[in-house]
């Protein structure tokens, strides 16, 4: 079922299947800000990465001596929410863990993905409980599509990404989409300049807290997408080197698995925990 969220700016659409963002626009024009899932290249819009980010080493992982399987970005993102509260400007969305989901994640959770419209933005939160008796471990991130090019008259090469860092540490993808290199990417003037090229390895993978937001934006138009997000460890820029017309700006805790994985969770790059009842939370936001 797809819902609506309305403000004196803003108009959005989420679907409760994946609690997916699947709109974005302004009230005064009717220009679309996200990726509108067209199946010859990607037939998603903004799914949310539960319980892992990123691909496994063989899409599986052992937890206490017991192996599991799970494909890559994990169970959520394919998963059926249930609202559980609905205002004009704002909207929550519960999935809870059960028999089927214990087959590949053996952990008791409830996860709580909300969307608030605050004047131009649209902020999107992230909630995981712990209803296990004991620890739980998880990854979770955010993996937006954006149209690119937002206006027609301008080609891909035309737009660029503004970050508050000059340099930044890039991890490299090997063919299995498993970490296996890391080394500091250079931007020229805090920019990096965007073509299709870039992504001829798959998505460019960062690591610097010190990234708290991503401008994208063109040299010829106005319009322009601010992601912002605090505390995110990782964050992923990605399209298909394809002719793709979107592009995905992906802030996460959690990564994939390095090549040398020994596959337990315990010891996964980018892993949280949580104790039992205890509650992670965190919050990322688009201004357009």
């Amino acid at each position: 079922m797809t819902f609506e969220l309305k403000n004196d700016f803003l108009k959005v659409k989420i679907n409760s299947f994946g609690a997916e963002l699947n709109s974005l626009q302004k009230i005064d024009n009717s220009c679309e800000y996200i990726w509108q899932a067209n199946s010859k290249y990607w037939a998603r819009h903004s799914p949310i990465l539960f319980p892992i980010v990123g691909r496994l080493k063989e899409d599986s992982y052992f937890y206490k001596d017991k192996k599991y399987s799970m494909s890559q970005h994990g169970i959520a993102r394919d998963k059926e929410f249930e609202v559980v509260n609905k205002k004009e400007n704002f909207i929550e969305f519960r999935l809870c863990s059960d028999e089927k989901s214990f087959e590949i994640y053996p952990f008791s959770f409830e996860l709580y993905l909300s969307y608030k419209l605050e004047k131009s933005s649209l902020i999107i939160s992230y909630k995981v409980v712990n209803k296990s008796d004991e620890k739980i471990l998880f990854s979770i991130g955010a993996h937006p599509a954006f149209n690119w090019t937002l206006d027609e008259n301008e080609k891909k090469e035309d737009y660029f990404l503004e970050f508050e860092v000059d340099k930044i540490k890039r991890y490299f993808l090997d063919e299995k989409g498993l970490l296996f290199k890391s080394d500091d990417l250079k931007l020229e003037n805090n920019k990096l300049f965007l073509n299709e090229e870039l992504f001829k390895d798959d998505a460019l993978v960062f690591e610097d807290s010190n990234i708290k937001q991503v401008v994208f934006k063109s040299v010829k138009n106005e319009k322009f997408i601010k992601v912002n997000f605090d505390n995110f460890p990782y964050l992923g820029i990605w399209s298909k080197p394809s002719g793709a017309p979107f592009l995905c700006i992906e802030p996460w805790f959690g990564v994939a698995d390095d090549k040398n994985s020994n596959q337990k969770l315990e010891e996964k790059k980018g892993i949280n925990s949580l104790k039992k009842d205890e509650e992670f939370f965190c919050f990322y936001s688009i201004e357009i």
